[in-house]
């Protein structure tokens, strides 16, 4: 191990005289990173259950042909909302909560850089997220113009809109927060001797991230407030009666939305890069490929939007920039792909559920990334725009993208947050269970999209019926599979039910992190460890 520690160096002998405070007040005030790394993941595990009992309400609207349980207008508030509320209120500050707990730790710094910006960041969202649910129970009921928030569609809606919109920027001023926040921990507050090419790839791919954030959340902000704007002071941005430009909209939300859409991948490409090298036990192959494979991603990103666009009336020469750039954007993510295959390759490899979901979430991450692929060229795309193919498509990158990574993250270091193993044998099942009831989810929407089914229509002719039956049925596995998760491996190690966890429970797992006791003590890292500055790399 590169890092050599002293006994002082950990604050468990410090607990004494600055310890945890007690009570209500430990989370109100909270300026510790763990605790509130903790809050981030739980708040947004609750914004998931939301979000799939949304998504459970469509699925049993679609089970069979004809309207069964809400009408049209009530399930797109459904669709609409389930999108805002799990892209927003669950991916985003899950990544961001593993950000909090797991970057001072692994870089060897006492805390984030500025400790009460991480607290208002993180109480910022409970406001949005009641503002957001709650847009439910006001006059006209939730937006119903689909998670993109399309003009002219937003110019119509009911009050909720502006609550919306509201709970929104609130959301985009908390992750900007938030960002600055781990630029400035990564870039300053790293340990002596950890330069920026030794650091984990969690850490690099959340600095990354974190750019992205800074640079789009803005332009979300103005396509937003262009919006409240045409709704309430008479402008005419996107409205077309005042010769305003629909289109105009899109291209703004896009720019936004694609390189968003990396915001939501890169931390989990992260997670993978820490969790297969550990129980591969090998170094993680194509270290600095790596980093310039995730630089790579973030700058493309930023030149592909309208491939989101191809039928909005877009000249040939646009098409064809848009279906190369995106093309193009596959290359260095197959090159992440091939370095964690490469890094398994003749590796000592072991399955427990922090590989399993690494490895499933490769395997069913690239087959998300081949159907963005056939997406990407012009003339296929205007044939599946808007159908379940698309539907299938984000599914397969989102869910078993960033969730599966969430999942491989947590089953990995649960035992350093908690002090507790998690049961191996729940864990196992929980993966199975998932992964099976996922793929019998969204796999048949694949044929349904080619068949021609469109997306956010509450009824639809027979022909499609069995497949729109059998996703329904996986939909309802596939929620309680998360339920079961929360109550039978999380609950039991927060209550510390368990074996004790070991300091380094993971054998080959490398990192600064490992050289704290389970569970991190609540202060950590007050003297800087010392690296040893001879080593290539400190983490694999």
């Amino acid at each position: 191990m590169s890092a050599v520690l002293h006994p002082h160096d950990h604050a468990h002998g410090h607990d004494d005289h600055h310890g945890a405070p007690e009570g209500w007040r430990r989370w109100v005030f909270a300026t510790n990173h763990k605790d509130i790394g903790t809050l981030y993941l739980l708040f947004s595990f609750a914004m998931l259950m939301i979000g799939g009992v949304l998504a459970l309400l469509i699925r049993a609207e679609l089970f069979q042909p004809g309207l069964q349980l809400v009408n049209p207008e009530l399930f797109n508030q459904f669709t609409t909302m389930h999108g805002l509320i799990m892209v927003f209120g669950a991916i985003m500050p899950a990544f961001v909560g593993f950000a909090n707990w797991m970057i001072p730790l692994q870089i060897g710094a006492a805390d984030m850089a500025f400790a009460r910006m991480n607290n208002f960041s993180f109480w910022l969202m409970i406001p949005a997220a009641v503002m957001l649910a709650g847009s439910f129970f006001m006059p006209g009921g939730a937006p119903a113009a689909g998670w993109t928030l399309y003009a002219p569609l937003t110019l119509q809606m009911g009050p909720s809109m502006d609550a919306g919109i509201f709970a929104m920027h609130i959301l985009g001023a908390s992750s900007i927060m938030g960002s600055i926040n781990i630029i400035v921990t990564i870039l300053n507050m790293r340990a002596p001797g950890m330069t920026l090419m030794k650091m984990p790839m969690f850490a690099w791919t959340w600095l990354i991230t974190a750019y992205l954030l800074i640079a789009v959340m803005p332009v979300l902000a103005g396509a937003i407030t262009m919006t409240l704007t045409d709704r309430h002071f008479g402008t005419s941005f996107f409205n077309p009666a005042g010769g305003g430009d629909p289109v105009m909209y899109q291209h703004i939300f896009w720019f936004f939305g694609h390189p968003e859409v990396y915001i939501m991948i890169l931390p989990a490409f992260g997670i993978i890069s820490q969790v297969v090298p550990a129980f591969s036990r090998k170094k993680l192959f194509g270290y600095a490929s790596m980093v310039y494979a995730t630089s790579s991603i973030a700058i493309l990103s930023f030149i592909v939007w309208a491939h989101h666009m191809f039928t909005t009336g877009m000249p040939v020469t646009g098409q064809l920039f848009f279906m190369y750039a995106t093309m193009l954007i596959a290359v260095p993510t197959a090159v992440k792909i091939f370095n964690w295959i490469a890094t398994m390759w003749r590796g000592s490899m072991t399955f427990e559920t922090p590989m399993l979901f690494a490895i499933g979430f490769i395997f069913v991450f690239t087959m998300g990334g081949f159907t963005g692929l056939i997406l990407a060229m012009a003339p296929i795309d205007i044939q599946l725009q808007d159908t379940y193919y698309v539907v299938a498509h984000f599914h397969y990158v989102l869910v078993a993208g960033s969730l599966f990574a969430m999942f491989s993250g947590a089953y990995y270091w649960l035992p350093k947050w908690t002090g507790v193993m998690y049961n191996e044998g729940r864990g196992k099942l929980h993966f199975w269970w998932s992964l099976i009831s996922f793929n019998i989810t969204f796999f048949p929407m694949h044929f349904l999209g080619l068949a021609g089914m469109p997306r956010r229509y509450a009824d639809y002719p027979m022909q499609f019926a069995d497949f729109n039956a059998i996703a329904s049925v996986g939909a309802f596995f596939f929620g309680f599979a998360q339920v079961y998760f929360f109550l039978f491996v999380v609950l039991p190690c927060m209550r510390g039910q368990g074996e004790k966890a070991a300091q380094k429970p993971w054998e080959a797992a490398e990192g600064l992190e490992w050289e704290v006791p389970s569970p991190a003590p609540f202060h950590t890292f007050e003297n800087p460890p010392k690296l040893d500055t001879t080593a290539t790399r400190v983490i694999g």
